[in-house]
């Protein structure tokens, strides 16, 4: 019979907005340490308590709740959320008005990780530590093309998420930015050298590291440095990162069901493949990949206890004071709020 530990190193992806009996035998599996949700799973912010609730109630332990709420076109909550603006629209305005771009950035990023605490939610995957170079995934998710611009601004945003209660998590290691093709859909290659990756996309990774408590990997092939993906590659992980930089912060994966990560063969195959490279935590974001999986083992693919309860959230405010702020309709907070959502109507209506 499978024991419920919770300190499994996979991240699973669930079907719908309540759990059904597929999901709650994933949560029972050992392998599993958390959950990522997406837009799927919700549906109003009650649904989403009670959703929570049950994820907690079907696991023994306490698992890691997770979610990508950059802002822009990768938000996963938005009815009742604060509209955020894309991470571009900083490094715009930084451009222009510097100290206004740091005080944004730390307003996107308090206001992101207050909502999504009260709610129950450990971890957002943000920020986007990528240059905007030309990548079709990327684009304005990534606060700028400028190394400088990306450093000042994540600086803001990290101390925003940290000072709201949440722990960080940059992505994507070691650069995504600067190719063109998508990681969901194509096999990406940098044939860059290691030179010229670290003086560009690797700037803001160097210069942050000691301020992230995660790093999400890219699912890109850098042939200069290795030819394996970077989530593959134990000299990027070991060698470079904990080793070059001395980050001492979890590993993850980006989802193994991207298009990228396939070249490591059948799912089993690709998770170790991460977890021997170096990663404490590997994302399966498709429930039917999930369950493909776990359908072929019933063992443990490892202890990831300490990777997962270092990314606790730790709330500063409660669902009760937000909503408590959000009714005076007045203060620091609702200004914040309509502040953001306010340059998130200028974007979208303007395109700048």
């Amino acid at each position: 019979m499978i024991q419920k530990n919770n300190s499994g190193p996979i991240l699973i992806g669930i079907n719908g907005t309540t759990l059904d009996v597929q999901a709650s035998a994933h949560l029972q599996h050992p392998s599993t340490g958390g959950v990522v949700l997406f837009t799927r799973n919700f549906s109003s912010r009650p649904q989403l308590d009670d959703l929570i609730a049950a994820i907690h109630e079907a696991s023994a332990g306490r698992p890691l709740i997770c979610i990508d709420q950059e802002g822009g076109r990768v938000q996963r909550l938005r009815d009742g959320f604060t509209a955020l603006p894309p991470l571009g629209v900083l490094g715009g305005m930084y451009d222009a008005a510097p100290d206004r771009a740091l005080d944004f950035a730390y307003r996107h990023a308090r206001v992101m990780a207050a909502e999504m605490l009260a709610c129950g939610i450990d971890l957002s995957f943000a920020p986007v530590l990528d240059l905007d170079r030309g990548s079709t995934v990327i684009g304005d998710r990534s606060f700028s093309g400028s190394v400088e611009t990306v450093i000042a601004l994540g600086r803001s945003y990290l101390a925003g998420m940290h000072d709201a209660g949440m722990k960080t998590t940059g992505k994507h290691f070691p650069g995504h930015g600067s190719v063109v093709a998508d990681s969901h859909t194509d096999v990406v290659v940098d044939r860059r050298s290691l030179s010229a990756l670290e003086a560009s996309d690797l700037v803001p990774f160097r210069h942050l590291a000691g301020k992230l408590d995660a790093l999400m990997i890219a699912h890109v092939v850098y042939p200069a440095v290795d030819p394996l993906p970077a989530g593959y590659s134990s000299h990027w992980l070991g060698g470079f990162l904990r080793g070059e930089l001395g980050y001492t912060g979890v590993i993850m994966s980006d989802d193994l069901g991207m298009h990228a990560a396939l070249s490591a063969g059948p799912l089993p195959d690709r998770c170790a493949a991460c977890l021997d490279a170096g990663c404490d935590l590997v994302l399966v974001c498709n429930p039917e990949d999930v369950d493909a999986l776990y359908s072929q083992s019933q063992d443990a693919m490892g202890d990831a206890g300490a990777a997962i309860s270092s990314l606790y959230g730790q709330p500063h405010l409660s669902a009760a004071d937000l909503l408590a702020a959000e009714s005076r309709g007045a203060g620091e907070w609702n200004h914040w709020q309509q502040s953001l959502s306010e340059l998130n109507e200028q974007y979208k209506n303007t395109g700048v």
